[in-house]
Parts: C-alpha cells; structure tokens; sequence
C-alpha cells in the first residue's frame, strides 16, 4: 500500500523488548529513490541518540495505534555504529553499519535490495558478514538524503518554476518512493499533484532544487491530489493515462 511518509514520522517505535522513541525522518537515494533507512529518535531511551534502521528490521505496523515493532532488541540498537547526525550518512558508514548487524550491502546485485526484491528477504538472506567492497569510496558518495530536508524544495519545470515539495509517497512493500508530492499553491492556490519520482531529471542539494522532465502546463492539468484520501490503482491509472506514459505495475 502507498503511504505518506511525513504520516509515519512520529510513529512509536517498538524494539523486541520495549519502547526506543519515535520514526523522526527517513534517508532515501536519490538514484532508485528508495527508502534504505528509517531514522529513529531515541528520546529519553537514549537522549541525543538517532540510530538508523533499516526497513528490512520493521515488522507489519498497527496502523490504527501508531506503532511499529522492530525485529531488534535494544541493546542491538544501542549497539549500532554512531551515526554523527550533523554530517552526511558515507559509504564507509554504511559498510560500517551493513557488518554490524551482519546483513549484505543492498547496493550489491541486480535487485531494488542487492539480490533481492523486497527488503524483508534482503535482511533475512545471507547473514554472514560481508565482503570488504574492493571499490574506494568518499566520504558522501552514498546518495542519500532526508525526506525532512527534501520537503520544501522548489521543483522546477522544464518552463520554470512551478510550486514545491510537500512529502513523498511510499511502498509500504517495496518501500520505493513512488510518488513526490508538489504544492503549487504559488500559482494555483489549493492545488497539489503527485510526480513520479522515476520522471525526476535531477536533484540541486546546494540550491534546495528539483528538476522534473514535465512542462509547468503539464504539471497545472494533471488530476488534483487529495492528502485525505489514500492513492489507489483507479487514481494511478488516472494520472498515467493523463501523462501518456507507461503504468510501473505493468
């Protein structure tokens, strides 16, 4: 199911053996625009503490309460590397984290996560420490970036200006960022869209920009977006019938 990510900020985290804080942001990248970690902050539990999880450890949410249990104890958590919150997530990080928690690297293999489809079957599958990657990496080079600092920037046309970021639509399955969600109420005043992240052309951190392969026109016709009423397939095939383009379940 699609799910509004800026929702799920906020929801209680539940480790296997007691509360560990709240899901505070997520770290997508900006290259398969997935969701490769949850952010959570401990609160009181571990005070000044984010520790990243990925959504391979999440078991199925109570939607209705707010919760999401983790296939982790807190200890396992308090025992994962540090993670300098003012300094962005490195590769070397990364490798970090992936031999810790003894997983494999998800951007090893042909899969969405390395071998795998899904990223339940990729923490499940081959628990053995990694490989050392023979492959130098610098310090910011793994592409990911926050939703939190993403929501807000301003989206550009191929014409010029055209609203910004709200929030972004996610696979609760897959947890690949389907959907951006553009305000464009500087020029149509209660109006939001939904834009396929797949038609993003490129993504300007230092400008707070994102350029999409759609004229501002397009942008303005496309069926309105309603954030109260959950996406399903009948307004997906609204919007890519609109677009003319190929529909991503087919």
């Amino acid at each position: 199911m699609l799910r509004n990510a800026r929702e799920i900020m906020g929801y209680a985290l539940e480790a296997q053996d007691g509360d560990v804080g709240h899901c505070k942001d997520f770290l997508l990248d900006d290259e398969l625009w997935t969701v490769r970690y949850m952010v959570a902050d401990t609160g009181t539990w571990l005070p000044g503490r984010k520790i990243l999880i990925s959504p391979g450890s999440l078991d199925e949410p109570d939607w209705a309460s707010r919760h999401f249990p983790i296939r982790l104890t807190k200890q396992e958590m308090e025992d994962s590397p540090e993670l300098d919150e003012d300094a962005p997530v490195s590769r070397q990080y990364e490798i970090h984290w992936s031999k810790h928690h003894g997983c494999p690297y998800y951007w090893s293999g042909d899969g969405l996560w390395g071998s795998a489809p899904y990223p339940t079957f990729f923490w499940d599958q081959n628990l053995e420490e990694p490989e050392d990657s023979d492959e130098t990496h610098e310090p910011g080079d793994s592409h990911l970036r926050s939703v939190s600092e993403m929501t807000s920037y301003v989206i550009h046309a191929e014409d010029g200006q055209i609203g910004h970021v709200e929030d972004f639509i996610i696979d609760d399955v897959t947890w690949t960022t389907q959907y951006m969600v553009v305000d464009t109420c500087e020029w149509l005043p209660g109006k939001k869209v939904l834009v396929p992240t797949e038609w993003i052309n490129s993504v300007c951190f230092d400008r707070g920009e994102i350029e999409v392969a759609l004229t501002r026109k397009t942008i303005e016709d496309c069926p309105k977006y309603d954030p109260d009423t959950p996406v399903n397939r009948r307004y997906e095939e609204r919007l890519y019938d609109y677009h003319g383009r190929p529909r991503y379940w087919q």
